[in-house]
């Protein structure tokens, strides 16, 4: 596999399509993925959106030591990405993720900001921030919040319903009236199109 093969990787991950587990293994551990370069951003972005998968998959099955390695090569991914391109914007969510999976604390939305700073309006990237950051909107400071509530603005705004629909609707009722705070300032056909999102979850 040569790096042009990641570049496809990480258009078909960016689409939320998935590889099998073993495809994903072997990949990862794969002579070539091993001598990536790691300022080559976009196979880089692939392997992290692939070992996010793998590390999700060990925590369901209570695999701990398995999960336990993957977080390791997940922090020094991230870190030797952002040590090459500091602006990475999933990067720092990356890591934002990771540390807020041991707690939260200030230096976690620290990295959460960054993320936003970086990449304010990308749909790719913002709907896999807003995953993440959605279920810690009462947490954040009160700037951060304000990225969070007006990311998901933005996103259904632009038509992007699925992922904010299914959000909102898992959401505790103190997260749910701050978006309702956002969905009230959105056009007649953009309510129309998250009610009906809504609407599909709820039948």
């Amino acid at each position: 596999m040569v790096a042009a093969d990641f570049w496809d990787v990480e258009a078909q991950l960016l689409r939320f399509e998935n590889f099998s587990h073993a495809a994903s293994v072997r990949t990862l551990e794969s002579a070539a993925a091993r001598s990536l370069n790691p300022c080559d951003s976009h196979s880089q972005r692939a392997l992290l959106i692939m070992e996010l998968s793998l590390a999700d998959a060990d925590l369901r099955s209570k695999a701990t030591s398995d999960f336990d390695r993957r977080v390791q090569s997940l922090e020094t991914r991230t870190r030797r990405i952002l040590s090459c391109t500091p602006r990475d914007s999933f990067a720092w969510l990356v890591a934002f993720g990771l540390e807020t999976a041991r707690g939260v604390s200030t230096h976690s939305f620290d990295l959460l900001a960054a993320s936003y700073e970086t990449s304010p309006r990308e749909a790719w990237v913002g709907l896999r921030r807003m995953i993440v950051a959605i279920p810690l909107t009462l947490s954040a400071p009160e700037h951060v919040q304000r990225m969070i509530l007006d990311e998901f603005e933005h996103l259904v705004r632009h038509r992007f319903v699925e992922i904010p629909a299914r959000l909102y609707f898992n959401a505790p009722a103190d997260v749910r009236a701050l978006l309702d705070s956002r969905i009230e300032q959105l056009s007649p056909s953009s309510k129309r199109l998250f009610s009906e999102e809504l609407g599909k979850l709820r039948s």
